[in-house]
């Protein structure tokens, strides 16, 4: 069987091609007799095409772009199935209108040019906003603040190595979880819902791509308005400070007169602080507010919460808190105001997100013992000619796992002073550690990436305590793999769900990582030249506080210089935080009321909170509270519209945002 398909060009072919008119809710409650019976349609219906990969890869390449920008921002990667199935349909019919392409795309080409973006889109980002960030921030010096970048050939390696190993050991798992026990996997169900609503209703799907163009463009003024440099442009409207046409932010709270705690000195003077000595600040840049829209009421209020308990409570607590250090230096917890998310906010938020990531994770163990043996029982029956025509084979599981993953050991190795074993260690522990991701994904729709980070982290902490550099880059190893896994299988079953060829997506899926690769590289070295934009100058907030990156780089510093040597409010501000993940941990287990758990606070709202600039948090409980608003209106159109508008708007400031980068570094 030939894997590349040619596209349909007469009209019976294009009639066939039609959307089965079995749905998808329909298919969920199918078993795999039924469905091969049913449902398949790869081997009739033109799926993975040369136009559906090309296509998916630029596509991908841009929404790579939007998923590393708002990464480096909110610590988020937000899903972009659903937004590459509006954009991908979109996007063909407008080739066709204006004569590019001759023939219509079928549903499980535009399937499998969703999965390729998807892939490039998601599964190469997730390394680059938390281990390599933190490796960035870790270089910095008093002598070099920008710290130094890894060489872009290595970077590149690494990142695709851990995408490729991430798709591979998803392979004997796909049978099992979708085929066999029909997880849900919600977001794949939610693709495969979208493109069947697609190509029934085409007008709806113009609106769609229609809504989500114009936040795009409308959008896409800010980034021209806020971060390009233009010095004689806004000296013009009056703007000499940083070159640019508009400030970043607006300290709305000081002309309100709201108060603020503390004093900071200038020229040696004592000044009273400001609420934007804080970071109490409105950010004009609309991204915050569309993310918002998509993290939702609950996370944004709670996180709202835990930056004013900084600003009020936490961080003034922290700049009086002196300690003598064994050099005999008197040093405080907090020694700017506009430092304290990252001086003392990270020490009592980490903690929290750690606590209550691990509790989560150890309510999933039933789920390792049900994957582990959902993935042996499945292994059976692999004489049926359908499923040897099929699925992907076990060999192509095998030698790529061997490859991708003896890739990954050996840049580990050279690169990172890891040693081999540990390396093997941290394949053959991300392989186990993908299976419990990959089952909370398909159940939950959460895939709990932090927590497999962090919970690599101590593994490593323990192994080679004093290498901050080996304790990243091995907890990489298994966040990355374990987010690429549960981002193919997603894919595989909005497929499964239309019919498709799981083989097929497969190699799809594969090529994308590649232009994912390519994007997330190029675009982190665009959008951080160096470390100061993510830890930001003397009163001026970073333009990418990079949380992820804040508290891994936390976690390895813990284990490289040992708690004793850590300021004593740092001290106990982690035990404070662990205790109160923990509780939160708990209280957001599954046996407490749904109705309960909706009026508890939020332990990721509430760490991150602590760990962002206070204008990120407020201006994405703008964005939820304004969602909340629309869905009460009018539930249907916010339902219909409140994700392509949301996906607009970060996708038109993120790419705008790379390319004013672009234009900052080697232009201005």
């Amino acid at each position: 069987m030939a894997l590349f398909q040619t596209p349909p060009t007469r009209p019976e072919d294009l009639e066939r091609c039609k959307p089965l008119a079995t749905g998808p809710d329909q298919v969920l409650e199918m078993d795999e007799a039924r469905w091969y019976a049913e449902v398949y349609r790869g081997d009739d219906v033109p799926q993975l095409t040369v136009r559906a990969v090309i296509v998916g890869s630029l596509l991908g390449f841009l929404l790579a772009f939007t998923n590393l920008y708002i990464g480096l921002k909110t610590g988020w990667a937000l899903g972009v199935a659903i937004t590459a199935s509006i954009l991908a349909f979109a996007l063909w019919r407008v080739a066709l209108a204006v004569g590019i392409a001759r023939t219509p795309m079928t549903i499980l080409e535009t399937n499998c040019m969703q999965s390729t973006a998807s892939s490039a889109g998601y599964a190469t980002g997730g390394t680059m906003v938390s281990a390599i960030s933190a490796l960035l921030i870790l270089s910095a010096t008093p002598e070099r603040p920008g710290g130094e970048h890894l060489p872009w050939p290595v970077l590149v390696l690494w990142t695709l190595a851990l995408a490729a190993l991430g798709t591979c050991i998803a392979i004997p798992m796909k049978r099992s979880m979708i085929n066999r026990d029909r997880l849900k996997f919600p977001s794949g169900t939610a693709a495969a819902v979208t493109l069947q609503s697609l190509y029934s209703e085409g007008q709806e799907a113009i609106r769609k791509a229609r809504a989500l163009a114009v936040a795009a463009v409308v959008s896409a003024v800010f980034p021209l308005l806020l971060e390009l440099k233009a010095p004689k442009l806004a000296a013009l409207v009056g703007r000499k400070d940083d070159g640019t046409l508009l400030p970043a932010d607006l300290p709305i709270f000081n002309f309100l007169g709201l108060p603020a705690r503390g004093t900071h000195l200038v020229d040696g003077k004592a000044v009273p602080n400001t609420p934007s000595d804080w970071t109490l600040t409105f950010d004009l840049n609309p991204v915050m507010i569309a993310a918002g829209v998509l993290v939702g009421l609950r996370v944004a209020t709670w996180m709202t919460i835990g930056g004013l308990l900084l600003a009020y409570v936490l961080g003034p607590m922290a700049y009086e808190a002196e300690w003598t250090n064994t050099a005999g230096q008197v040093v405080r917890a907090a020694s700017q105001p506009w430092k304290a998310w990252r001086e003392i906010g990270i020490w009592f938020g980490v903690p929290i997100l750690v606590a209550s990531g691990l509790v989560a994770f150890a309510t999933q163990l039933p789920a390792l013992g049900r994957a582990v043996s959902s993935l042996i029982a499945g292994r059976g029956g692999d004489d049926d000619p359908r499923v040897a025509a099929t699925e992907v084979p076990l060999r192509w599981f095998i030698v790529g796992t061997l490859l991708s993953g003896s890739a990954v050991v050996a840049i580990a190795a050279i690169e990172f002073s890891v040693p081999v074993l540990y390396g093997i260690l941290a394949v053959l522990l991300t392989f186990v550690l993908s299976l419990v991701a990959c089952r909370a994904t398909g159940e939950s729709d959460i895939t709990p990436v932090g927590a497999m980070g962090k919970l690599m982290q101590l593994t490593y902490g323990v192994l080679i305590p004093q290498s901050t550099t080996a304790n990243l880059m091995t907890a990489s190893i298994t966040a990355s793999s374990a987010g690429s896994a549960a981002d193919l299988l997603n894919d595989l079953k909005s497929g499964y769900l239309l019919g498709a060829n799981p083989r097929r997506q497969f190699v799809a899926q594969f090529l994308g990582i590649f232009a994912g690769t390519a994007a997330t590289v190029m675009g982190f070295y665009l959008l951080v030249p160096d470390a100061t934009v993510m830890t930001g100058s003397q009163g001026v907030t970073p333009a990418f506080p990079a949380p992820s990156a804040q508290a891994w780089k936390a976690v390895a510093e813990v284990f490289k210089t040992g708690l004793a040597n850590m300021h004593p409010m740092h001290q106990e501000a982690m035990g404070w935080g662990l205790g109160l993940g923990t509780l939160l941990g708990v209280l957001e287990l599954p046996q407490v009321p749904a109705v309960a758990r909706r009026w508890l606070p939020s332990a990721t709202g509430l760490g991150l909170g602590f760990i962002l600039p206070f204008q990120y948090p407020l201006a994405m409980l703008i964005g939820a509270v304004g969602a909340e608003v629309w869905t009460r209106a009018d539930g249907k159109g916010a339902e219909a519209f409140s994700v392509p508008v949301s996906a607009g708007v970060i996708a038109g400031v993120s790419l705008m945002g790379v390319l004013v980068a672009l234009f900052n570094n080697f232009a201005a």
